[in-house]
C-alpha cells in the first residue's frame, strides 16, 4: 500500500495511509509512523471521493485529505454510509426496545430470556454487580404505562430488576431496533464494517462480536493482500456467509416471537435446546 503525508493540524505529518471513520467523527491522534491516522479535532467528513487509488476525504471544517483506504465503523446509523452509499439508511424494524443495567440478583454466569406475547425480557450478567437488562416491547414507541404492564406480565424478578430504574432515577436506553442489508460493503476504497455494514435484530446478541471479527478478517486480508483493491474483495467474500448467517438467525427469532404462545411454548420446550445449538453452531468456526 502507498503511504501518504497528512498536513492535517491534529496529525502533524506522517504516514496515514487509512482513515478508520470509527465514530460518527475522526477523531484520536497518530504519530509520525502511524500506518493508520485518525483526524483529530471533531471533525465529521461530508464528502468521499474516490480519486484514482486514493479516497479524498472533505471535513466538515473544509479541510481535505487523501487516503489508500476509508473504514466506515461508525454504527448502525454510519455517516460514512450515508455519504458513500447514496444515502443509504437502515431499516427500522417493528421493535421498540429499553436497555438499562441493574444490580444482579443472582452469582450464575448465565443469560436468560423470558417471552410474552409478542414481547421478549432479556437478562445478561455483564460484571460481578451489575446484569444487563432488554426488553422489546414490540411495534409501540414509548408507551405510557409499559414498566408497570412488563411488571404484571412477568415473574416477580424482572420488577425487582426494574426497580433499580426507581432507585436511582436512570433513564433507560430507548429506541428502534434497526437493521442494515447491503449489496456490497464497498466502493472503491471505502469499506464499512461492523453495524455500519450489517446490523441485525439484537435478538442473536451477536453485532459486537461480528464487529470485532470484521476487525481481525479485514487485518488479515490487508497483510495478505497485493492491494486495496483484492483486499477488500477477499475480506468480504470471508465474511458475508458468516453475516448472513446471523441475519437469517434473527429473521427466524423475530418470526417465532410472533407465533402464538401455546405453540411457541411447546416448540420451546421440545426442540429449544437443540434450536439454540443450530443457531450457533456454526460461529464456533474460526471467523
Amino acid at each position: 500500500m502507498r503511504s501518504s503525508t497528512s498536513t492535517s493540524p491534529a496529525c502533524g505529518t506522517g504516514s496515514a495511509p487509512a482513515c478508520p471513520c470509527a465514530g460518527p467523527t475522526c477523531t484520536g491522534p497518530c504519530s509520525p509512523t502511524s500506518r493508520t491516522c485518525r483526524s483529530g479535532g471533531g471533525r465529521q467528513p461530508v464528502t468521499l471521493t474516490q480519486e484514482g487509488d486514493r479516497v479524498a476525504v472533505g471535513f466538515d471544517d473544509d479541510t481535505t485529505e487523501r487516503y489508500d483506504l476509508v473504514v466506515g465503523a461508525d454504527g448502525v446509523n454510519s455517516t460514512v454510509r450515508r455519504v458513500a452509499f447514496d444515502a443509504h439508511a437502515a431499516r427500522t424494524l417493528p421493535q421498540y426496545a429499553y436497555r438499562w443495567l441493574a444490580p444482579r440478583l443472582d452469582s450464575e454466569p448465565v443469560w436468560s430470556v423470558l417471552l410474552g406475547r409478542g414481547t421478549q425480557f432479556l437478562t445478561i450478567p455483564v460484571s460481578d454487580e451489575q446484569t444487563y437488562c432488554y426488553y422489546n416491547d414490540g411495534a409501540a414507541a414509548d408507551r405510557p404505562g409499559w414498566r408497570d404492564e412488563l411488571r404484571a406480565a412477568y415473574p416477580e424478578r424482572v420488577g425487582a430488576l426494574l426497580d433499580a430504574l426507581d432507585a436511582d432515577g436512570a433513564t433507560p436506553h430507548a429506541g428502534w431496533n434497526q437493521e442494515v442489508v447491503l449489496r456490497s460493503w464497498s466502493r472503491g476504497s471505502v469499506l464499512l464494517i461492523g453495524d455500519a455494514a450489517h446490523a441485525t435484530s439484537p435478538n442473536m446478541a451477536q453485532g459486537a462480536a461480528m464487529a470485532l471479527e470484521d476487525a481481525v478478517v479485514l487485518a488479515e486480508s490487508l497483510t495478505a493482500a497485493g492491494s486495496v483493491g483484492e483486499a477488500l474483495r477477499a475480506y468480504e467474500t470471508r465474511r458475508r456467509p458468516r453475516t448472513d448467517w446471523v441475519l437469517a438467525q434473527t429473521h427466524r427469532r423475530d418470526k417465532a416471537l410472533g407465533l402464538p404462545a401455546v405453540l411457541r411454548d411447546t416448540v420451546m420446550r421440545r426442540l429449544g435446546e437443540k434450536m439454540f445449538r443450530s443457531n450457533y453452531g456454526p460461529l464456533f468456526a474460526q471467523p
